[in-house]
């Protein structure tokens, strides 16, 4: 099926490149300008496949003939596409843990050694520590606050795991249960990327908002 587009404007004053269309069924926007070809800029690209192609586009194209309204309805994301988020949120990560404890910690090797009275040994070379400490090496703000009672065990791993998050660059804080309710904190835990992004978690899945 063809696209709609709609031409939502250039910067270029007489029609030319760079400008913004708007797919008018998908709300998809298509943008095109001159061809980004410095090796040394293209090796900076991240997240960017064989298919793509990069483009320069003026900022001000942008905001002048972008979209201003955001898309209000939350959606569900897959397990790929919340790992996606602590890759490229860029100024800061929060989350509130609210939870007596995770299925996920159960798993894990570090786990079976708390339960067993040894001290637990942080794999730094996992998926997660890379991002993460690369984020923070880089200056950005990852941070939690946890709600630390009553003492169920899983609530006990989380504090032998606070080394781990410390050695990552992570702050992290606790918050009494009662002290939670009596500032109206939800059940959920949710995470905040970058100031206006809300992951909340729901008996396992991750919802943005």
């Amino acid at each position: 099926m063809a696209r709609r587009l709609r031409f939502n404007g250039t910067g270029s004053g007489g029609g030319s490149c760079p400008a913004v269309h708007e797919d008018l069924d998908t709300g998809e926007i298509i943008v095109h300008g001159p061809r980004l070809t410095d090796p040394e800029a293209l090796a900076q690209l991240q997240h960017i496949d064989e298919d793509e192609i990069p483009v320069v586009i003026p900022r001000d194209t942008l905001i002048d003939f972008g979209p201003k309204d955001r898309e209000e309805e939350p959606r569900i994301l897959t397990p790929e596409e919340f790992a996606r988020m602590f890759e490229n949120f860029r100024h800061s990560a929060w989350h509130l843990e609210m939870a007596r404890g995770y299925a996920v910690d159960r798993e894990t090797s570090t786990y079976q050694q708390f339960v067993r009275g040894e001290r637990p040994t942080w794999d730094m070379a996992s998926p997660w520590a890379r991002t993460i400490s690369a984020k923070t090496a880089d200056g950005v703000s990852v941070a939690r606050v946890r709600i630390d009672n009553p003492p169920t065990e899983g609530q006990r791993y989380l504090p032998a795991h606070a080394e781990h998050n410390a050695q990552l660059g992570e702050e992290v804080r606790n918050m009494r249960r009662e002290d939670a309710e009596r500032h109206n904190l939800p059940d959920e835990d949710f995470w905040i990327f970058d100031s206006h992004i809300v992951a909340l978690c729901l008996s396992g899945t991750r919802r943005k908002t």
